[in-house]
This record gives C-alpha cells, sequence and structure tokens, in this order.
C-alpha cells in the first residue's frame, strides 16, 4: 500500500490563490478596503516573533493588510486587556491574533477571552469553543479547524470511524477532538498520562499526534490501513509520531514538515478574510 500524502502546503497554496480573489472582490467593492489582522506580541521571543512574520506574510500574499503590536515583556495583564479592548472597538480591524505563549505573569486565558467572538479567527475564546462544541456559528481553533479542511480537501470522510486524539491542550486537542465528533466519529481522547496509550491506539482508524512530545508515538502501535495526522513539529524536522515507518502500510498521513502547519496560519488568514467579508456585507 502507497499511502496518500496529506499535502497542507499544496492546499494552503491553492486556498491562498482563491482569497487573493476574494480580496480583490472586498477591494472593488468597498473602495480599496481590506480585511486587516491585527497580531499582539508580547515579549521577544524569537520564535513567536518568527510566527507573527510568516502571518504578516500570509496576510501580504493575498493582498490582505495586518497591523502588528508588539509589547515589552514586562507588560502586565491589565495593559494587554486595554489592548485587546482597543482592537474590538476598531471597526477597521477585522481579526485579532494573540501570539502565543505570553509571559508567564499574563493571565493568558483572560486575554484570550477580552477578544471580541466575531474578531476571534484563531479560535482561541472560551466562547468560540462553546458555540463551535455545540455546533454554533464560531470561527474554528486554526490548527484543528486546518486539520478538518486538509482532511475534507482529499475526501477523507470521518462519519463513523474511531478516532484517537493524543492531546488535550484548549487550542488543539479539545477542540480537535469536538470537531471530530461533529463529524461524527467516534472520539478517544488521550494524551501522555494515559495509562496504556498503545491499546487505545491501536484501535484507532484516524490518530492524531498533539501531544507535544518528538515521536511519542510509535510507528508499531498504528494499525495497516489508519490515517494518521501529526501535529507536531520539533528540532530536527519531527513530530509526536514516528511517521518514516508508516509510509507504506497506513492509509493517509501528513508529512513532517509541510502537513499540519500550513494549514494553521492559512485557516487563519482564511477566517480573517470571513469575518472581513460579514462586516463590509
Amino acid at each position: 500500500m502507497t499511502a496518500l500524502l496529506l499535502d497542507g502546503k499544496y492546499v494552503a497554496q491553492l486556498t491562498e490563490a482563491n482569497l487573493t480573489e476574494r480580496v480583490a472582490a472586498l477591494k472593488a467593492k468597498t473602495g480599496n478596503r481590506t480585511p486587516v489582522l491585527a497580531t499582539i506580541l508580547v515579549g521577544d521571543d524569537p520564535a513567536s516573533a518568527t510566527y507573527v512574520r510568516m502571518k504578516a506574510n500570509a496576510c501580504r500574499r493575498i493582498g490582505m493588510e495586518s497591523m502588528a503590536i508588539e509589547l515589552p515583556a514586562s507588560t502586565k495583564t491589565n495593559a494587554l486587556l486595554s489592548q485587546i479592548e482597543q482592537l474590538n472597538a476598531n471597526p477597521d480591524v477585522h481579526g485579532i491574533l494573540l501570539q502565543h505563549p505570553v509571559p508567564s505573569h499574563i493571565d493568558e486565558r483572560a486575554a484570550f477571552d477580552m477578544i471580541a467572538l466575531e474578531k476571534d479567527v484563531d479560535g482561541v475564546t472560551c466562547l468560540g469553543f462553546g458555540r463551535m462544541s455545540m455546533g454554533e456559528s464560531a470561527y474554528g481553533c486554526a490548527t484543528p479547524q486546518g486539520i478538518m479542511r486538509l482532511l475534507e480537501h482529499y475526501e477523507l470522510s470521518l462519519s463513523g470511524l474511531h478516532a484517537v486524539v493524543v492531546g488535550r491542550s484548549p487550542i488543539l486537542g479539545k477542540p480537535m477532538s469536538m470537531m471530530m465528533l461533529q463529524a461524527n466519529a467516534t472520539v478517544t481522547i488521550c494524551h501522555s498520562r494515559t495509562r496504556d496509550l498503545e491499546s487505545h491506539i491501536r484501535q484507532a482508524d484516524l490518530v492524531v499526534g498533539a501531544v507535544g512530545r518528538p515521536e511519542f508515538i510509535r510507528a508499531d502501535w498504528i494499525k495497516d490501513g489508519a490515517i494518521v495526522v501529526d501535529a507536531g513539529y520539533h528540532p530536527g524536522g519531527v513530530g509526536d509520531i514516528e511517521l518514516t515507518p508508516l509510509i507504506d502500510r497506513v492509509k493517509a498521513y501528513t508529512p513532517v514538515p509541510g502537513g499540519v502547519g500550513p494549514m494553521t496560519i492559512n485557516t487563519l488568514i482564511m477566517q480573517t478574510v470571513q469575518s472581513g467579508e460579514k462586516a463590509f456585507a
């Protein structure tokens, strides 16, 4: 069996071509106004700064605008909340991204939840998560929503499958599980402290690695013909799943890099365009 490679980079490029047309249509309709993504970076973490630049570049590629707000690491929670409140009130801002993680002295959850629902294009608020879980309108958390879009592009139906999600973070594992449940999968949520993790994974028709540990999930735990989604990325270009031995015996898999990663930023940008389209309607 030759596994289907789920090429997130390719799907993101296809989506960008469509988004470029949509942004051009908005410009023509509104007198050259575009959707605007505001990014907030607190502190000087190099990796976070790189991610923010990548998001700004993605906006630029489709003709959309971005607004970069950089705050010192000494910023207090109340000052960050005030900054987000200003962006909520700004009619020219259609999406707000608070780059994770923020310095440890800041109440990150309070900051996330200050973002207005209609501008929560990264899908990080409790309100957005609750609405998504109930099948109501909300922007999905960018990484799991990107995974769902990737599976949909390759026409991999989840209905009736047993999906095992390894990871329970509020911005990946938990929303991933709810999205797959909404797609009629039977979902088991595991994590690094699950007893006999191997036995759960052996039953899976679809495995999502979102535990944040390099090659924590071993290839010989995964059954032939499974769908394998690796949402991890670690130094050396490895993910959360031992992928190399799986390529000849699973149904489909996401490469690392080039699978889930490009879909995350792409989903953030797509949802900002959607927000702009609603605002300009």
